[in-house]
């Protein structure tokens, strides 16, 4: 019986992780084409906000090194769950949690001062472009957070530990959000000052 549920158990595994990749790839088609829409009009009008004149490179970079670095700590969260060490996984998860919500701190900042400067979703192409791209991406990050909220709930639970086909699942997920911003971050912060 043992052989049977340990295959059971990986079948699970490979259908959850074919299920994200695939998940993740209908998204990154989805970026591609907003990151394309975003290159497309960038400096189409040379009048009101852009890139430029309205985001602050500097600022959003140490929001960002939040971001990535949650990508470091989800890695070490998954490493530990493997090796059976709960409280380090635990421990590794809040910290995931942490730097994605502080990630989520600076970009609801960075709106509300672009609001307040006049700078919101119907000003202008940049406007439109910006909003969306970026949005679409909190709105990801957001779902990754909950799911890694879900986990965190979970490994408390002695009867419900997650599996560690979820935990993997999830992880993947969140890797491809960071890296998803490592070309977001590029193409809208750096380009502009360029």
């Amino acid at each position: 019986m043992d052989a049977e549920n340990t295959i059971e158990q990986f079948a699970i595994s490979d259908e959850n992780r074919l299920a994200m990749i695939l998940f993740v790839i209908s998204e990154a088609v989805f970026f591609l084409f907003l990151i394309i829409a975003y290159v497309f009009f960038h400096g189409a009008e040379k009048t009101g906000p852009s890139a430029a004149n309205s985001l602050n490179p500097w600022k959003t970079g140490a929001f960002t090194v939040a971001l990535l670095s949650s990508s470091f700590t989800m890695w070490r969260a998954e490493k530990s769950y493997t090796r059976g060490q709960f409280h380090a996984f635990r421990n590794w998860l809040a910290a995931t949690i942490a730097l994605g919500a502080i990630f989520m701190f600076g970009q609801g900042r960075e709106y509300l001062g672009l609001y307040r400067a006049n700078v919101t979703v119907n000003r202008n192409l940049f406007g439109s472009s910006f909003f969306t791209l970026t949005g679409f991406h909190g709105l990801h990050v957001i779902l990754g957070l909950i799911a890694l909220l879900v986990l965190f709930a979970l490994a408390f639970t002695r009867s419900e530990r997650p599996r560690e086909s979820a935990v993997r699942t999830i992880a993947l997920y969140w890797h491809f959000v960071d890296w998803v911003w490592v070309v977001i971050f590029s193409l809208v912060y750096l380009w502009a000052v360029l």
